[in-house]
């Protein structure tokens, strides 16, 4: 139940996509995940940094190996995810 609530918080999830995707700082973050502001930003890093999901290196936020495996696992949701919007936009069938 903790892991869902801490991935049911808003922005964990895009956060989480967003690093497996590539690395970055919080200036960059902040850039590609746009409307969020920098407190939750800074929330949510240091959350997901606390239950080792991702780390600050020099170069930025990594996803740890853990977290790595927690994305991997939720492919098939984002798949899934894609699938329901392109038929919600597809309309009524």
């Amino acid at each position: 139940m903790a892991a869902l609530d801490l991935l049911g918080r808003r922005w964990t999830l895009l956060i989480l996509w967003e690093l497996s995707q590539a690395p970055g700082g919080f200036r960059e973050l902040q850039r590609r995940c746009e409307r969020m502001s920098s407190s939750v930003l800074s929330t949510r890093l240091g959350e997901l940094t606390d239950v080792r999901l991702i780390t600050l290196r020099e170069d930025g936020y990594h996803l740890t190996q853990l977290g790595a495996d927690l994305v991997d696992t939720l492919q098939p949701l984002f798949a899934w995810s894609r699938r329901w919007a392109e038929e919600a936009d597809a309309g009524p069938g």
